[in-house]
C-alpha cells in the first residue's frame, strides 16, 4: 500500500500542470480568472460586513426599521455567498501551490507570522459574522449593543485580513525596496514581515481598498435595490427598496469622490519605490514606468475613462434621483454641476488633456471631483424631503449601470496592478517570474 501511494504521489510531482491549462489561455490566464472571481465576491464581502453594523447603529439612534431591514439583508447576502468567494479563493491557493511553488513557499516563510495573524483575523470575522447573522431575532431586540457589537467584530476584523493581504500584495508589487528580500531557506523573523508589509505602497493601498471596498459594493446595492423595485409587490417594499437604491448611491458617490485622489498617492508612492538597482527585466523606474508610460499604461488609460463614465453616470442618477422631491428642489444645480463634471471628465480622458500644459488633466480631474461633490452635497440636502416609492425609470437605469461599470473598474484595477509587474511575480527580484516553475523532481526516491 506505501509503495503504490509513494508511486502514485512520484507520479503526480512529475505532471506539469501549466501545460493542462494551455487550451485555456495558460496557467497566467487561468489564475488571473480565478483570483478575479474571488475578488468579485470578497470585495463585496467586506464591504457589507463594514457597512451592516455602521446602518444598524444608525438605525438603532435614529429609530429607523428600513436602516435595520437593510442590515439584515447585507448580512444574509454575507452568509449565502461567503462559501463561493471562498472556494474560488482556496482554487487560487491551489494553482498557485501547483504553479508557482517557488514564489508561494517563499511569501509563505517571508510573511509567516502576518499570515498567521490574517487566517486568525479570518477565523474571527467568521465567528462574528455567523453569530451577529443567527442571532439576530433574538439579541437585535433583546441585547442590541451586543448585537451590533458583534456585528463590529466581523467588520473590524475582516478589515484586519485585507490589510494584512495589501501589505504582501503591495510588497510584491514593488519589490520591497529596502526590505530583505525572499528566501525559502527558513521562516523569517515577525519584524522581517511587519517590514515587508509596512512598504512604500501599502498606508496608501490600504486606504484606496478600504474605500473602495466601500463605493463599489453600494453602488452594486443601489443596482440591487433598483431591480428589486421592479420585483416589489407591495408598496412598502417599493418604498423599501426605493429607499435603499438612494442610500447605495449617497455611500457609493461619497466614497467615490475619494479614489482619484488616492490613486495618485497611490502612483506617486510607487514612483518613490522605483528599484535602486534594477536587474535583467527590470524598468530603471520600476513598476510605476511600466504602468503610467509601459505595457500597462492602456489599462491605465482604460481605468481613467471608466471612472469618468462611472462619475458621469453617477451624477446623472443623482439628478434624475432629486425628482422624488415634492419641489422638485435641487435638480437645476444638480444637472450644471453634472454638465461641469461630464466636460472636466472628457476633457481628462482627451488627447487634448495637455494642453495648455502637461498638468491639466490632473486639472480636470480635480475639477471633475469638485462639481460632484457640489451635486452630491445638494443631493444630500434635498434628500431629506424625499418621498420614496415611485423612482423614474431613467433613474433605475442609471443605477444599474453603475452597477456594472463599478464592478468593472474594481476588477480592472485588480488586473491593472498585478500586470504592472511583469516579468516578476515579486518585482526586481529575478528569482521569482510570471513563468510557472517546472515540477519537482525526484521525489519519493
Amino acid at each position: 500500500m506505501g509503495v503504490a501511494t509513494t508511486s502514485s504521489l512520484h507520479l503526480l510531482a512529475q505532471l506539469n500542470l501549466s501545460d493542462a491549462f494551455s487550451g485555456f489561455g495558460g496557467a497566467r490566464f487561468i489564475t488571473g480568472f480565478t483570483m478575479l472571481v474571488h475578488m468579485f465576491w470578497a470585495e463585496l464581502f467586506v464591504g457589507f460586513a463594514l457597512a451592516a453594523p455602521v446602518l444598524q447603529a444608525w438605525g438603532a439612534r435614529t429609530g429607523s426599521p428600513r436602516m435595520d431591514r437593510l442590515a439584515h439583508s447585507m448580512a444574509s447576502f454575507n452568509v449565502l455567498t461567503f462559501s463561493t468567494g471562498a472556494t474560488f479563493a482556496v482554487l487560487f491557493l491551489v494553482l498557485l501551490v501547483g504553479l508557482y511553488p517557488q514564489v508561494t513557499a517563499s511569501l509563505f516563510t517571508h510573511f509567516f507570522y502576518a499570515i498567521a495573524i490574517a487566517m486568525l483575523s479570518m477565523g474571527l470575522a467568521l465567528w462574528g459574522m455567523y453569530s451577529y447573522y443567527y442571532k439576530w431575532d433574538r439579541y437585535s431586540v433583546l441585547n442590541k449593543k451586543r448585537h451590533i457589537a458583534l456585528g463590529f467584530t466581523m467588520g473590524f476584523f475582516i478589515w484586519v485580513w485585507m490589510v494584512i493581504m495589501t501589505g504582501i500584495d503591495t510588497y510584491m508589487v514593488t519589490g520591497g525596496p529596502g526590505v530583505k528580500p525572499l528566501s525559502v531557506a527558513t521562516v523569517e523573523s515577525f519584524g522581517t514581515a511587519v517590514r515587508g508589509v509596512f512598504n512604500p505602497m501599502f498606508t496608501e493601498m490600504v486606504l484606496h481598498r478600504t474605500f473602495a471596498n466601500l463605493s463599489w459594493p453600494a453602488f452594486a446595492l443601489a443596482a440591487w435595490a433598483s431591480f428589486m423595485y421592479i420585483r416589489s409587490k407591495t408598496q412598502e417594499d417599493r418604498a423599501f427598496y426605493d429607499w435603499s437604491s438612494s442610500v447605495g448611491l449617497t455611500w457609493g458617490v461619497g466614497f467615490l469622490m475619494l479614489q482619484p485622489l488616492v490613486g495618485f498617492t497611490i502612483v506617486y508612492a510607487l514612483k518613490l519605490s522605483r528599484p535602486e538597482n534594477p536587474v535583467s527585466g527590470a524598468n530603471t523606474g520600476g513598476t510605476y514606468e511600466r504602468l503610467t508610460s509601459g505595457d500597462t499604461s492602456n489599462l491605465l488609460l482604460i481605468n481613467l475613462i471608466l471612472v469618468v463614465v462611472l462619475i458621469v453616470l453617477s451624477n446623472a442618477a443623482m439628478y434624475f434621483g432629486a425628482e422624488r422631491h415634492p419641489d422638485q428642489a435641487g435638480r437645476v444645480p444638480i444637472r450644471f454641476f453634472g454638465l461641469v463634471a461630464a466636460v472636466a471628465g472628457l476633457y481628462a480622458v482627451s488627447p487634448l488633456a495637455e494642453f495648455p500644459f502637461l498638468y491639466m488633466r490632473y486639472i480636470a480631474l480635480l475639477v471633475m471631483v469638485l462639481a460632484t461633490f457640489g451635486a452630491y452635497v445638494t443631493y444630500l440636502r434635498g434628500r431629506l424631503r424625499f418621498r420614496y416609492g415611485s423612482p423614474g425609470r431613467s433613474y433605475r437605469i442609471a443605477l444599474m449601470a453603475t452597477g456594472v461599470v463599478a464592478a468593472v473598474i474594481a476588477l480592472n484595477m485588480g488586473f491593472m496592478k498585478s500586470n504592472s509587474r511583469v516579468p516578476f511575480t515579486v518585482y526586481n527580484q529575478p528569482g521569482y517570474t510570471v513563468q510557472p516553475s517546472p515540477p519537482p523532481t525526484g521525489f519519493g526516491k
